[in-house]
């Protein structure tokens, strides 16, 4: 036997020996066999295949796609070499690293795509935005005392301590705090101010009002300008319903104050209460009324921070000093080194810092507003008329009965400069700007002299700006608007007695007031408010008359209509 077949016929007992014999299976004589072994049995001719070859298309297509691909790539390369590091990492993280296959950046938005196309078949409350192939982010690190209700002590502090309803409440959680703490701002306001009612629907009353209101507050087109300062000749003014309108008096209103951070107005008269109204313009519903008694008040004022109102009377030298946070009035009898008999006009400098006291004998006395102690006294000649302090709490300004006025330094208390109010024999009134630029003077001639803060404090005879002329009766009171666009001035001498100058241009509106109308009378006191949205003047009828006015400036315009600042 030849030695292939020998080979062939012999299987290897060695690896057939680790094989069971049940598994074993017989050698598929179809099978080709090995390199020496005989050919396979040829399969007819009907059963046999072609090879598979590919078609000339086929060839030309992959090579054509592989040639796209090379060009892709070298595109792709030449741009990447013109990109900045940082901009290339930023692509990596919102794209993906795409620099083996482009087309996996095509099969994420086809996917999204059709993510997208699925979502569209549910309902209109289940539709949120997904994404394919950004991951949501975990916390690293979550404080455990976060969630829990921290507890707040409530007996070592005097403002939480009063808000206390019972002795159990010693401790309130944060959110307990929270609610207690809306309640007394409720409380105090009069219910929710109406500029933070946001699903606050018009009712009937507001919807004649908005009918009776002129072409100022129906059309806006107009005051939409670029200009960034008043313009002179007619003001856009508006008369609004009373500010003590909730609380009708026949007394004379002593004072009318805007509060220096809150929508409220205070209107004090001789009828011994001070009240607080929250301005609206149309309601102006009243907060709260506080009744000194046996005390026609004088004069009262905020404190420069709204938590303090002052109050003087026309016959006591007691000082009373209400906390608008506690709720408690406090009198202060005696002033150690003070030895007026009657305390009646005051001010508070704009820091709150000093109180200025006029006193008689041409004394002004300077007190420390937190513990109304005395800190010192400055002199002038003659009577001491009226006084102010500068827009930066350092100097003072006093006029007096002989026509002069006196400049003070407030730190060391001496007279910086002093000089004749041109044309005056003696002074009523003096105020200046808030922006520091201006001294008004009102004399008792009716004459009010207009100055350059910077000549009073240099020049011994300084010439006024300009002397506005149209009162012809004392001139009691000066006021300035926060802006220092518009000079108040008023008489308590003559009915209707009142006018508003425009600066820097010094000329007087002509369509305030309206004389034909007479329902001014005659003004003891005035105000603008914060940021020049209202104008209010008390008259001897006992009525707080309040006025809108709007200025150029769209934004002004639009906050004073929809009333959120005042």
């Amino acid at each position: 036997m030849p030695p292939e077949r020998r080979s062939r016929a012999r299987p290897d007992r060695s690896a057939g020996a680790r094989l069971d014999r049940k598994s074993r299976k017989k050698p598929d004589r179809r099978a080709a066999a090995g390199p020496g072994g005989p050919p396979r049995k040829a399969a007819p001719s009907s059963q046999r295949k072609p090879p598979a070859r590919p078609s000339a298309a086929a060839a030309a297509i992959a090579v054509a796609a592989e040639e796209e691909r090379r060009l892709r790539q070298r595109n792709r390369l030449a741009l990447e070499e013109d990109k900045p590091a940082v901009e290339r990492c930023l692509e990596e993280l919102v794209f993906g690293d795409v620099e083996d296959d482009e087309d996996a950046l095509l099969r994420r938005l086809q996917g999204s795509r059709v993510q997208a196309q699925e979502d569209s078949d549910d309902s209109e409350a289940e539709k949120e935005p997904k994404d394919n192939f950004l991951f949501q982010k975990k916390p690293v690190w979550v404080d455990e005392e976060d969630e829990d209700d921290e507890m707040v002590d409530m007996m070592n502090n005097r403002f939480r301590k009063d808000m206390m309803k019972n002795t159990g409440e010693s401790q309130l959680s944060k959110d307990k705090l929270q609610k207690r703490l809306k309640e007394e701002f409720q409380h105090a306001m009069g219910g929710v101010p109406a500029w933070a009612e946001t699903n606050k629907q018009k009712t009937s009353l507001d919807d004649e009002s908005e009918e009776d209101e002129d072409d100022l507050l129906q059309r806006t087109g107009n005051f939409i300008s670029t200009s960034t300062s008043l313009p002179k000749g007619i003001l856009k003014i508006k008369n609004c319903q009373h500010a003590n309108a909730e609380r009708p008096t026949t007394a004379r209103i002593s004072s009318v104050q805007f509060h220096p951070r809150a929508q409220v107005v205070m209107v004090a008269a001789l009828d011994n209460a001070v009240s607080l109204f929250q301005v609206d313009g149309r309601t102006n519903p009243k907060i709260q009324s506080i009744y000194l008694e046996k005390f026609p008040i004088y004069k009262a004022c905020f404190s420069a921070n709204g938590e303090e109102v002052l109050a003087t009377s026309i016959h006591s030298k007691v000082l009373y000093v209400y906390d608008m946070l506690a709720g408690k009035l406090i009198p202060v009898h005696q002033v150690r080194g003070l030895k007026e008999k009657l305390v009646r006009s005051f001010e508070v400098s704009p820091d709150g810092s000093f109180l200025l006291i006029n006193g008689v004998a041409g004394y002004l006395h300077l007190l420390s507003m937190k513990t109304k102690e005395l800190i010192g006294s400055m002199k002038i000649n003659g009577r001491v008329a009226a006084s102010t302090f500068s827009s930066d709490s350092k100097k003072v300004y006093a006029s007096s009965g002989d026509g002069e006025v006196y400049v003070w330094d407030v730190n060391s208390r001496k007279c910086l400069n002093r000089f004749v109010d041109e044309g005056s024999l003696y002074g009523l009134s003096i105020a200046t700007s808030r922006n520091g630029q201006y001294v008004a003077c009102g004399s008792n001639c009716g004459v009010v002299n207009i100055y350059n803060q910077d000549s009073c404090l240099q020049e011994t005879n300084p010439k006024p700006v300009k002397a506005i002329m149209n009162l012809v009766t004392g001139v009691t009171s000066l006021t300035f608007n926060p802006t220092t666009e518009i000079l108040a001035i008023a008489s308590e001498e003559m009915k209707e007695a009142v006018r508003l100058v425009h600066l820097p241009s010094c000329t007087v509106f002509s369509n305030f007031p309206v004389i034909k109308k007479k329902t001014i009378s005659l003004v003891h006191t005035m105000d603008f408010s914060p940021r020049s949205g209202y104008f209010a003047l008390g008259n001897e009828k006992g009525k707080a008359l309040l006025y809108r006015y709007c200025f150029p400036r769209s934004l002004a315009v639009n906050k004073d209509i929809n009333h959120r600042e005042i």
